[in-house]
């Protein structure tokens, strides 16, 4: 392990990845709604060795009662309506929401007309917004850290975010 750390250490210096200038972590948890997994490619590689966005203090959670923040792509499918919410109420206050993706914020749908429920927010209320089909692991990262900050600020109230 001690190897593995050091090398990925010196992977870090030879790309130039500076180390972060904010502190806090935010966990969340992702729920696929009903997406082509073109987000999830992307979403994959933010986390990934190249991008590592948990160097930011950012991770996954595996259930959504260890989240802070709900991660939801796709667009919600009707199936996947009730279960989204089950997610999202087993989660602590204060709980944020960010639509991943284009089918997320309602710009496109995949599938027939019948199965979907509809844009994320029709469901939930999002906090932000990640444009994209699908969105660069860069714009995940920067989408995931807007969130983190208003996690610290919750104090100051909540605002909608569309990057």
């Amino acid at each position: 392990m001690f190897v593995l750390l050091r090398e990925l250490q010196r992977l870090r210096r030879q790309i130039g990845l500076r180390p972060p200038g904010r502190s806090g972590s935010l966990a969340v948890r992702h729920v696929d709604a009903g997406s082509c997994n073109g987000c999830e490619h992307e979403l994959g590689a933010c986390f990934g060795p190249h991008y590592d966005a948990g160097r930011f203090g950012l991770s996954v959670a595996a259930s959504p009662r260890h989240a802070d923040a709900l991660l939801v792509s796709g667009t919600v499918t009707t199936r996947m309506a009730s279960p989204l919410r089950t997610a999202y109420e087993s989660m602590p206050e204060p709980r944020w929401v960010i639509a991943l993706g284009d089918c997320a914020l309602g710009l496109t749908f995949l599938g027939d007309e019948t199965e979907l429920a509809g844009p994320v927010e029709t469901l939930l209320p999002v906090d932000v917004f990640i444009p994209g089909c699908p969105p660069q692991p860069e714009a995940i990262a920067k989408g995931l850290l807007e969130a983190m900050d208003q996690s610290r600020g919750a104090k100051l109230g909540r605002r909608r975010l569309h990057l």
